[in-house]
């Protein structure tokens, strides 16, 4: 049955969903949002650490997809495409020499302020959150945005790949070595005896 404009339901495709935005269909656009939106943003949240600068480059993704349809063809993958441009925002954003300086300032994680009655499992939790977040801004850019993209957004390899234009092969390596790294500085024991039961391979 053809699907009249205005027309959405929650398992149209993100294809579907492109086709209806380029013919102008705000429904289409709306149920893209909001497949999209959340996600976005907590990688966003993730590798900024400042939530109204998160929101600020969820909104310029969507707006960049708008002119996109509009001046150019629909992307092939929507999903790897609105990762890339969130991704290309974040490291325009740190290349200014400004945002530099601020950039340090995150550092640290902010603490999330907890008002229920104080729990000791709660207070391990969050402690043991901020040593993950640590280890993890301690890696390489590139090692920290393919962990990410894979553990917390739950994207398939080749989707990263096509965000981080990297080739497959490229990312599988970046990925096992960020988590070789991430294993060593959170649970350094685990390595060495690794190391030493397989004869320190590398």
């Amino acid at each position: 049955m053809e699907r009249r404009k205005g027309q959405v339901n929650i398992n149209m495709t993100d294809e579907e969903l492109l086709q209806g935005m380029a013919a102008g269909d705000q429904a289409s656009f709306e149920a893209l949002v909001h497949r999209y939106n959340a996600p976005l943003y907590g990688f966003l949240q993730r590798q900024l650490k400042d939530p109204g600068r998160a929101e600020d480059f969820v909104q310029e993704t969507f707006l960049r997809l708008i002119r996109q349809l509009k001046e150019r063809k629909p992307p092939d993958n929507v999903q790897a495409w609105l990762y890339r441009v969130a991704l290309n925002l974040c490291r325009d954003y740190w290349k200014s020499a400004h945002n530099r300086n601020v950039q340090t300032s995150f550092a640290e994680p902010p603490e999330q302020r907890d008002t229920t009655p104080s729990v000791v499992e709660l207070a391990e939790r969050q402690e043991t959150r901020k040593e993950v977040q640590q280890s993890l801004d301690s890696l390489p850019d590139v090692q920290k945005e393919i962990i990410t993209l894979r553990f917390y957004q739950d994207l398939k390899l080749q989707d990263i790949a096509d965000i981080v234009s990297l080739p497959l092969g490229s990312v599988k390596t970046h990925l096992y070595n960020g988590l070789r790294k991430l294993k060593s500085r959170l649970h350094p024991d685990t390595i060495v005896a690794a190391d030493a039961k397989g004869g320190g391979r590398k």
